[in-house]
């Protein structure tokens, strides 16, 4: 069962950083997309996605901790 756990965790963490994230919105693309170069927009992508997934860890953390807290059992 713990090496079940691992290999999920393993894949869910490589399909996460391997997927290309577009977070862009209409009005963002549609000005980025007329500049030369596109490193603004890169930029611009990778900041959106940065401030997307904090609340994310924070919530998986908070996950961990209930866990932690109340379902592990205690060894005595």
């Amino acid at each position: 069962m713990f090496k079940i756990k691992h290999k999920i965790l393993f894949n869910l963490l490589v399909i996460f950083f391997t997927i290309r994230i577009n977070a862009q919105c209409a009005m963002c693309r549609a000005v980025l997309e007329s500049e030369e170069g596109q490193s603004t927009a890169e930029g611009i992508n990778d900041g959106i996605v940065y401030l997307m997934s904090v609340p994310y860890i924070l919530i998986a953390g908070i996950g961990v901790l209930i866990y932690f807290k109340f379902f592990r059992t205690k060894k005595s």
